[in-house]
């Protein structure tokens, strides 16, 4: 008899791991930035006559990471592409790098399940809307929909 496999291994874990490494290494960068910016004072990288553009080089890892995952054909995570700003590459931090409110154009917000979520990138000015607490609908033919009058059920 044949023996099983002991532990079943991802197929292309480098390139997994290379992924991972880009998102935490963009993440970082622009939050190292971002806590420059709030207290104002100067990061110790180097030399003290030239500053480190931290910004640019989270950009450029965020333009890598979906450059790799479109060139190897790995799906990202939806929270992934939700954290980088499709347009200009920018990592997305909530009230540093970008903005977020729910909106709601129902008359008088009456309708609870349209809520949008927007979020407005302050580096490009651009804004994506996702949908908030809402189950995705099924597809019409798969929907249980009511027999209409006089229509005859198929039970005697």
């Amino acid at each position: 008899m044949a023996k099983g496999k002991l532990g079943v291994s991802v197929q292309n874990r480098p390139l997994y791991s290379r992924l991972s490494f880009l998102h935490q290494a963009a993440s970082y960068l622009a939050l190292i930035n971002s806590q420059e910016l709030h207290e104002g004072d100067q990061r110790d990288f180097g030399p003290s006559d030239s500053s480190v553009p931290l910004q640019g080089l989270s950009r450029q890892l965020a333009t890598d990471l979906r450059s790799v995952s479109l060139k190897t054909r790995i799906r990202l995570d939806p929270a992934v592409k939700q954290f980088l700003c499709k347009y200009c590459d920018s990592v997305l931090i909530e009230g540093v790098s970008c903005t977020t409110f729910v909106e709601n154009k129902s008359r008088d917000a009456r309708k609870p399940w349209a809520d949008i979520m927007v979020r407005r990138c302050l580096t490009c000015e651009r804004e994506k809307r996702y949908p908030v607490s809402s189950s995705r609908p099924k597809r019409k033919n798969l929907r249980k929909q009511p027999p209409e009058e006089g229509q005859v059920t198929g039970t005697k």
